[in-house]
């Protein structure tokens, strides 16, 4: 039957999730274990893995199929083969995969990764699969979501959190800024990014950091500044003002911090603006999102839904 049919045949079979499948390990170290498949040896087979936890998420058209396009003829393209949107779409793939700047790593640019991705002949091969696989699960409708910018970030689609900041140039080909808190201004783009978790645990979350995030209905969503935001605070003020200074505000939010393979993506809500604000340090602010909340996704961000 060949390699490629064999992995969505196991999980489909089975019915795993992916995410239970590469807690384990890759599939082909698994085949291996099996005896299904030689063994092989790779020099980066490690990191590639981790990258594949993460690919495990993915379920954006656009970018899956740029990267089925793109990524068997990587060895004959150069950086003037791509456009703005598709150099991000590649870097997030780097981040993806090496967790480390371009220049960290010691690559002369971003291909360079994606080629010694490829030389790792059987992971890499695996990596083609399981974006095929993810393909052919996509069960909803994205959209392109205006950013100012020519973003890759699709509505209502999965991300973690390098993904995303590669995606609005926070991260680069020569930093990965460090990003503790949960809001983000790109100042450049006028845009503020939300990294929303839900439902939080006492031991991951400081009694500061234990914001009240939940939809109100399906285009309503409430949400708690930082604890020192006030009203009057410059970041205050550009939440209150942001369609008037036309900033655009940019939601994404997951249900837990963890997942079984690390830690857990965000789904892109997409751009809301401001109703209502109640209170202060923190602010208690009301979002009205442009396009509501998918119906699967909504039972998982309303509280009182989950009871």
């Amino acid at each position: 039957t060949g390699f490629e049919p064999t992995l969505q045949k196991f999980v489909d079979h089975y019915h795993l999730d992916l995410s239970d499948l590469y807690s384990k390990d890759s599939f082909s170290r698994l085949c291996v274990e099996a005896g299904i498949l030689k063994e092989f040896t790779e020099k980066n087979e490690l990191s590639i893995l981790n990258g594949l936890k993460k690919i495990c998420n993915i379920d954006s058209r656009r970018w899956i199929q740029f990267l089925l396009h793109n990524l068997p003829l990587i060895e004959l393209k150069t950086e003037n083969d791509f456009n703005e949107m598709e150099m991000r779409m590649l870097l997030m793939l780097h981040y993806t995969i090496w967790q480390k700047s371009v220049t960290d790593l010691g690559f002369k640019n971003v291909l360079e990764g994606l080629l010694l991705l490829k030389q790792n002949h059987v992971i890499y091969k695996e990596l083609i699969t399981l974006l095929e696989y993810r393909y052919e699960k996509i069960d909803f409708i994205d959209e392109i979501v205006n950013l100012g910018f020519d973003s890759p970030l699709d509505l209502h689609c999965t991300y973690n959190r390098d993904q995303i900041l590669c995606a609005v140039d926070y991260y680069t080909i020569d930093k990965m800024p460090a990003m503790r808190e949960g809001v983000k201004y790109i100042s450049e783009k006028k845009l503020d990014i939300f990294l929303i978790t839900l439902n939080k645990s006492e031991k991951d979350y400081s009694p500061t950091t234990m914001y009240n995030d939940y939809s109100i209905n399906e285009s309503l969503f409430h949400w708690q500044s930082q604890s020192t935001t006030s009203e009057t605070s410059p970041t205050g003020y550009r939440y209150i003002n942001h369609q008037k200074d036309d900033v655009k505000i940019a939601l994404f939010v997951r249900e837990y911090k963890t997942s079984k393979t690390g830690a857990a993506p965000y789904t892109f809500l997409g751009l809301a603006d401001y109703v209502i604000h109640e209170g202060s340090r923190p602010m208690n602010i009301t979002w009205k999102l442009k396009s509501n909340i998918p119906a699967k996704f909504y039972k998982k961000t309303n509280k009182l839904i989950a009871g």
